[in-house]
């Protein structure tokens, strides 16, 4: 009995702790206006939507996801959106890090009257931690993911940190 209330302590509280901690910090920081979408669901072959990349440049070319269209955060530009993608019942999922930035840039979609936005759980960080690829800017497939800083490195679990 004392082995698997170890067991238990030792393996099953840390998950829940970064789960919860990361729960913490997305509640603390985001609105809750725009639905999210796990890692998990977006990787599915039956899920099509279009991927926008809510970092910066060199966030986006150390590595991204699989046909991740850049759209940036501080260089947002809804008109570039909407000439691109006039159909605004396209699913689209943004992300970011870890979710704050993309939802930022998804109620500017939601504004615009796209109706079938998501903000991708976790980011990217999320993404790597599941196990799922990411891609340079010569879309190789890479380790590496930009943390954007030495503090939101503790997010990434998986993968080499650089920023």
């Amino acid at each position: 009995m004392k082995q698997l209330i170890f067991i238990l302590l030792f393996f099953i509280t840390p998950l829940s702790f970064c789960q919860n901690s990361l729960s913490d910090l997305l509640s603390k920081h985001n609105t809750k206006n725009i639905a999210y979408m796990s890692v998990q669901e977006l990787a599915m072959p039956k899920t099509k939507a279009l991927i926008l990349d809510a970092r910066e440049v060199n966030e986006f070319n150390t590595s991204h996801l699989k046909n991740a269209i850049y759209v940036g955060y501080n260089d947002f530009n809804i008109k570039t959106i909407k000439d691109l993608f006039p159909n605004k019942t396209s699913q689209i999922v943004v992300y970011c890090s870890i979710g704050i930035r993309s939802e930022t840039i998804a109620n500017k979609l939601k504004k615009e009257g796209y109706t079938n936005i998501y903000n991708l759980y976790g980011g990217i960080f999320e993404w790597k931690n599941h196990g799922y690829p990411v891609y340079n800017s010569e879309e190789k497939q890479t380790e590496e993911v930009h943390t954007f800083s030495k503090e939101w490195r503790k997010w990434l679990t998986k993968g080499k940190s650089v920023y």
